[in-house]
């Protein structure tokens, strides 16, 4: 459930021409080889008791992509700094739309609310980020994206795996072959569920007999708010807001992973932006997605909730401010001396390799900063008496790298 940056896509795409264009013989090479294992493929599907006309009608126009695995190796260009990250994708259009469809659907997400528990703006806010609300629904045809990803061996068993549920999507009427179109890496529908996510989680709210979530909006809010409670939504519970920091504020205790009681936030200082008490919750986090100098947002456990759905901290901060769009306009306050530079993937990789090199652990160089290197610039932060913020910053960079 992963929404691409639109120039990141473009740039796959030329690549993925250009690639066909210098690879002629390479490319014919592969698809050689790609018939030759679907057709093994096939036998394996028989055996896991998929049935033989929905076996033959998933691979009859199966093909591989190489586009696919184009867009499947790409990286992108930049790091994106949080606050950019957010002001592209919580736009005044989409909050605008946003509210609209809220309105629009209110009785149908109102039913939804109250069986699941999980309020109606952040199904809204998932829609939004996900699919613009449904317009861009990705137009691969999943067998043959899947197909593509789950021979050509990176992370090749878990495609696979997605491609039998895909099957077996077809074998119990919920779609069509035809139908069943989603994302390059496989995400489907208005909320871009992989093919297992709906098999575990789909619901056939309008109760038709198909979990359709390409064009049923009660299937596809039921079935991401039933996926929401099933993991552990909390429906008294808020995910998180934008706190204010003492100036004495000890930022090595802003991590993720680092969970307090509210309280014992206060008792260090800590007050909404408003400078209020802190609601009582307990799992309490501070987090710092633009460093210090960035805003300071606090989470609870339906922020963890959020993460499930998907792993980056950018997006689950962004479902929630999102949400709080659609009941009020509610900025975020601070940040306006945060740095707003993005580091590049290659500046990104070498930082982590420079810190390595420093004997601060990064693990092997992946250009994305994830918390073990966050952990190793704390480290690197602590070793020098700086601020142990964690942030992967241009000006860390210049320090390390460019000194």
């Amino acid at each position: 459930m992963i929404e691409k940056r639109f120039n990141r896509f473009i740039l796959c795409i030329v690549n993925a021409i250009f690639y066909l264009i210098i690879n002629p013989v390479a490319i014919a090479e592969e698809t050689v080889n790609f018939d030759t294992w679907l057709e093994t493929l096939k036998s394996e599907a028989k055996a896991a008791q998929i049935s033989e006309q929905t076996i033959n009608d998933t691979f009859q126009n199966a093909q591989y992509l190489p586009s696919v695995i184009v867009l499947d190796r790409g990286q992108p260009e930049f790091i994106s700094p949080f606050l950019n990250y957010v002001e592209k994708r919580v736009s005044p259009n989409r909050v605008a739309k946003g509210r609209a469809l809220l309105q629009e659907h209110e009785a149908l997400l109102n039913q939804i609310e109250a069986k699941y528990g999980v309020p109606k703006q952040i199904l809204m806010a998932f829609w939004g980020l996900e699919t613009n609300y449904g317009s861009n629904k990705g137009n691969y045809g999943l067998p043959s994206a899947l197909a593509t990803l789950a021979f050509e061996g990176r992370r090749s068993h878990f495609f696979r795996a997605q491609l039998f549920d895909t099957m077996r999507i077809i074998d119990a009427g919920h779609n069509k072959v035809a139908g069943m179109r989603g994302s390059w890496a496989g995400a489907m529908g208005h909320m871009q569920f992989m093919p297992s996510t709906l098999l575990k989680y789909g619901v056939d709210a309008d109760i038709d007999g198909r979990m359709d979530i390409w064009t049923s909006l009660p299937d596809a809010f039921a079935s991401a708010a039933n996926y929401l409670n099933q993991v552990g939504w909390r429906k008294t519970e808020i995910a998180a807001l934008e706190v204010k920091l003492p100036n004495e504020f000890d930022y090595s205790l802003a991590q993720l992973n680092r969970r307090q009681h509210a309280l014992h936030w206060s008792k260090l200082g800590v007050l909404t932006m408003e400078n209020n008490a802190l609601p009582e919750l307990a799992e309490a986090a501070i987090l710092l997605p633009q460093g210090r100098f960035g805003p300071a947002f606090m989470v609870f456990h339906n922020f963890d909730v959020i993460m499930d759905w998907n792993r980056s901290v950018n997006y689950a901060l962004s479902v929630v401010h999102l949400s709080n769009q659609f009941i009020a306009d509610k900025p975020i306050v601070a940040g306006d001396f945060a740095e707003k530079e993005a580091l590049t993937f290659n500046q990104m990789w070498a930082l982590q390799g420079k810190l390595n090199e420093l004997g601060f652990d990064c693990g092997p160089p992946d250009g994305f900063p994830g918390l073990k290197t966050q952990a190793a610039i704390r480290q690197y932060q602590a070793s020098e008496r700086l601020a142990q913020d964690g942030y992967a910053s241009p000006s860390l960079y210049d320090r390390l790298v460019q000194p």
